[in-house]
């Protein structure tokens, strides 16, 4: 077991280094790391979407809905069930499901968490 006073000068140490954490809410999001290959929020491009469906058959979360518009078949992605696995986007041949950066997903209600 330590000393005390080990513990003291412990303390005395930590409170002059600088803070190891980023506060919240984030003023300064270029200041925050992502690594390479983060997975955050869907974001589609629907130009791009030629409606094959592809991205709806493997989504292990069931986080993707198919509804028909005028153009076409096209997805919607329910952020609320996305479980960020990426194969959505992995799997799409046209590249217009891509994983982006954005990491904070709040929400009053659970309509306003899905990207169309």
């Amino acid at each position: 077991m330590k000393a005390p006073g080990y513990i003291f000068a412990e303390a005395l140490r930590n409170l002059i280094k600088k803070r190891a954490t980023v506060l919240y809410p984030y003023r300064e999001v270029e200041k925050i790391h992502l690594p390479d290959g983060f997975r955050g929020k869907i974001e589609f491009d629907r130009p791009k979407c030629i409606g094959c469906q592809m991205c709806f058959r493997v989504c292990p979360a069931k986080a993707i809905e198919i509804i028909e518009d005028e153009r076409g078949k096209r997805p919607i992605f329910l952020i609320y069930r996305c479980i960020y696995c990426g194969q959505c986007a992995e799997v799409c041949p046209t590249k217009a499901i891509t994983l982006g950066k954005v990491f904070e997903n709040v929400a009053l209600r659970k309509e306003e968490l899905e990207v169309r």
